[in-house]
Order: C-alpha cells, then structure tokens, then sequence
C-alpha cells in the first residue's frame, strides 16, 4: 500500500526557518506540505532553494504578516486559488488551495483574534463564518478537501495545557470553539483526534515563560478531512522535536498520512 504524507506547519518567517524546513523535507519526504505565517512577499520568496530540495511552490505571500504556501513533490503543474471565495474579500495572505489528483489542501492562518472584546476578535469571527460557507461549498465539491493549518482554536479542554486559565481567551472562547465544532459537524474530521481521542498532546509552546520546557502548550494546529477521505486515513502526530533546538517556530509541524 502506498502512503501520501501531508504536512502542516506555521513556521513564524519561512526565510528565519528555511534551513528547518528543508531539513524537514528531507526527514519527512512529504508529498506536500502547508505552510503558514511565511511572512514574505511573492517576489521574494525562496523558489530555488525549495525547487532544489524536489518541491514546487504555490505561493500567497505578504510582507512581514501572514502569508501561506504549498509546497508538493508532484511533479506537474498544480493549480491553486487563494482566499475564501468571492463572497469574501480580505487583504490579508491566509488563505490557499491547491488541486491535485484526487483532493484539495487547503493551507489556512485563521486570524489571532488578540482580545475577545477587540476588532481583531470580530475580524476573527467573520473570518470562520466565511470559511464555514467555503466549506459548505467544498463538501459539495467534486474532489474532497483537506483543511490544514494553524486555526488559533484549542477545540476543547483536552487540547490545552490549563483549561481553566485559557478558557477565557481568543483561542478557546465559545464562539470559535462553536465554529470549529460546526465545521465538524459537516464532517470535516479533526484527524488527530479521530485516531487519538485521549491524547494530551499540544501544537504550540509560548516563547515565553519556559513554556515548551515545561509543556504548557495548545494543540491548536489541524488538518480536518473530508468524510470522502477518512477511509484513507493511516496516521496522525505531532513532530514535537522540531520544537527543539535553535531558533525553532513556536509551532510544532503535524502531519497525516493517506493511503492511495
């Protein structure tokens, strides 16, 4: 049987990580991989070294914030959209999808949301509504779909360190826990959690406070599938380890493995 590894990393400046994700491709080999918060422009972005690492580049960038990518090792032209539709329009780089043979990826930075009483948490809310119609179109898609990336959502107590300190936040409040849950309910599939229900296992570290040393994280990085897919589903995790060492993300890449 033949496995397709995807993979889903917010890397907090793809040129301040380049060597890390070159490595990664190397360790991983996978057949893809999203990319999120790559904080570079178009024009600017590292084409040549990743082509000589064997992948191709689908590109949304933006200087200094946001931006995503695509990286594939498949070997024609795939073709990509970015953003979340024409019914919505948004001059922030988060959104991108790719086609290929038999699936859409999707590599999406799901805003921050800073402050629950905020603009930005507002901008956050209007943001999943818009995702939420997109993924209602895409379910009735010829080709299924692959939502990955960093969701800024711990989608329950499980998935953070102190449930009780952070439930008040942007990343565990009610309202995007809700959202999260409505795109399961269309039957995107939380994979991690569909393989591992009782897993305590987190995504993100804050830089500050020693807060990888002492495992006080969220799992707030996902890749949700498709029901069309979930029979092809093999494998999930987290690559803890590239959390170590010098200047790491203060995310942790996560994958999945599809059968053909």
């Amino acid at each position: 049987m033949s496995i397709k590894r995807l993979m889903c990393w917010n890397v907090n400046s793809l040129r301040a990580r380049l060597e890390r994700i070159q490595g990664l491709l190397q360790r991983h080999q996978p057949y893809a991989l999203a990319l999120q918060e790559t904080k570079v422009e178009n024009s600017l972005f590292p084409y040549t070294a990743l082509q000589n690492a064997g992948y191709q580049c689908a590109v949304h960038g933006q200087k200094t914030y946001n931006g995503v990518a695509i990286l594939t090792r498949e070997t024609r032209q795939v073709s990509s959209i970015t953003g979340l539709g024409s019914s919505y329009s948004d001059d922030a780089a988060r959104a991108l999808g790719t086609e290929f043979d038999d699936f859409w990826l999707w590599s999406l930075y799901v805003p921050n949301g800073s402050e629950p009483e905020s603009d930005k948490f507002r901008y956050k809310l209007a943001w999943l509504d818009a995702l939420l119609a997109l993924a209602r179109d895409l379910r009735e898609a010829p080709k299924p779909s692959i939502l990955a990336g960093d969701f800024n959502i711990a989608p329950g107590d499980a998935d953070v360190c102190d449930a009780n300190t952070w439930r008040d936040t942007v990343l565990c409040r009610p309202e995007v826990r809700e959202r999260f849950a409505a795109l399961q309910a269309m039957g995107f599939s939380d994979t991690f959690r569909s393989l591992y229900p009782d897993t305590v296992a987190y995504s993100w570290w804050d830089y500050r406070h020693l807060g990888f040393p002492k495992n006080q994280g969220l799992r707030i990085d996902h890749m949700l599938i498709d029901p069309r897919l979930q029979p092809r589903l093999q494998g999930a995790g987290i690559d803890r380890d590239e959390r170590k060492g010098k200047g790491p993300s203060d995310h942790a890449p996560i994958w999945i493995d599809l059968s053909d």
